[in-house]
């Protein structure tokens, strides 16, 4: 298991955060942080205050800290283990969702790129035709890899509008997915780059996956969640199941996110 997935970050009181610096690439504020908890040696993080989370039109103002925390929660206990230790904290820093850095060490070319549309490699999935700004048509295409296959399936449960290229995290032999901060809405909002196993029947592993999710699901992200948003993951897990296979894009929402990559 990758070390990130058991990383000892302390929910609630307790974590001293010294910044080391912004991360501009980020949409909201978001900052490289060390957080010394009680006990532990300091533990090199992503510091995300809910002070800094701008207004969205679509979700609750001050909930993206929250919706961090529960893709974690329930990543863990369902055992999808695709996210890095995620908590929800009131540190020195003020509150917000502080999470496990992690180092990459793959090229995300390798996983999720633009190819010319008539020479996509064999074992690749083509999501989006498009021109680049040369006037060249190319796709945007990722690998058939079993890892990204799973980071799929996850988000589809949680219904997460933000899986970019970007936002997948290569290391150690897996991949971890970061920036859920919008995820978990009650209408479909499903947008992401690895559409290339729509429509594909669940393999029984991921089926048991779905089953454990609606086992655990109020449990864990009781107090993170509404009742409501709760409701809606075990909904989501019940269409994947009785329908025996994962989701396709819908019409009634954008299913790319933007950018891409």
């Amino acid at each position: 298991m990758h070390p990130a997935l058991t990383t000892p970050l302390f929910a609630g009181p307790g974590p001293t955060l010294r910044v080391l610096g912004r991360i501009r690439t980020a949409s909201n504020a978001t900052y490289l942080a060390e957080a010394d908890c009680p006990g532990e040696a300091p533990v090199r993080c992503v510091w995300k205050p809910i002070a800094g989370e701008r207004p969205l039109w679509d979700f609750p103002d001050g909930t993206l800290a929250a919706r961090e925390a529960a893709a974690y929660e329930l990543s863990a206990a369902a055992g999808f283990d695709v996210v890095p230790t995620t908590r929800l904290v009131r540190s020195s820093a003020g509150e917000g969702a502080l999470q496990t850095w992690v180092e990459t060490d793959e090229d995300l070319d390798d996983l999720v790129c633009l190819a010319p549309t008539d020479r996509i490699p064999p074992g690749w999935f083509g999501v989006l035709d498009a021109t680049d700004t040369y006037g060249r048509d190319v796709t945007l295409v990722h690998r058939d890899d079993a890892r990204l296959r799973r980071l799929a399936l996850f988000d589809a449960v949680v219904n997460n509008s933000d899986r970019k290229r970007v936002h997948l995290l290569p290391s150690r032999g897996t991949v971890l997915g970061c920036d859920h901060g919008l995820c978990f809405h009650v209408e479909p909002k499903l947008r992401t780059v690895l559409w290339g196993w729509a429509g594909a029947c669940l393999r029984a592993d991921e089926a048991a996956l779905l089953e454990r999710t609606r086992t655990v699901a109020a449990e864990v992200l009781a107090g993170l969640l509404t009742r409501t948003e709760i409701a809606a993951v075990m909904t989501r897990a019940d269409a994947m199941l009785a329908a025996g296979a994962l989701p396709a894009p819908q019409d009634t929402w954008p299913s790319i996110p933007w950018p891409p990559l």
